[in-house]
């Protein structure tokens, strides 16, 4: 029964609490032949119980998961990156250069071009080497 209990108020406080499973509950923990309005008051506190521990497990659960990418990851948050990039655009303003936001553009579409011309090349060296492989094996004459 201790069991049972506990396992109810874990599925409470990390799973979705529905009104019939409150109202359960609510029924199970009141003395039976408590009267409705009690059962439907403690239903509710339960759910409202419910709703602020999941929302206090998923903050503590994303603000575990942040410390552990900055402190063990090396990653750099959305704030931080903005401020690298400003202090970019100032470094080159100040050394006048125009902004790097062009040179993002033309390096993803250098990298397919490239892709494409070194297989095109190692394409026509089989071509090459399969052809002299047949010449080679053809007899003279």
């Amino acid at each position: 029964m201790l069991i049972d209990d506990l396992r109810k108020t874990l599925e409470a406080v990390v799973g979705t609490l529905t009104p019939t499973k409150a109202q359960q509950m609510a029924k199970d923990v009141l003395e039976p032949g408590a009267a409705k309005e009690q059962v439907a008051k403690t239903a509710a506190d339960l759910l409202e119980w419910s709703h602020t521990n999941r929302e206090r497990l998923s903050t503590f659960v994303r603000r575990e998961i942040s410390d552990q990418l900055k402190t063990r990851g090396g990653v750099a948050t959305q704030a931080e990156l903005d401020a690298l990039k400003k202090r970019v655009r100032d470094l080159e303003r100040a050394a006048g250069k125009p902004a790097s936001r062009t040179v993002k553009k033309s390096a993803r579409s250098a990298t397919p071009k490239k892709r494409a011309a070194s297989s095109t090349s190692a394409s026509a060296s089989r071509k090459s080497a399969s052809a002299a492989r047949r010449s080679a094996s053809t007899p003279a004459g």
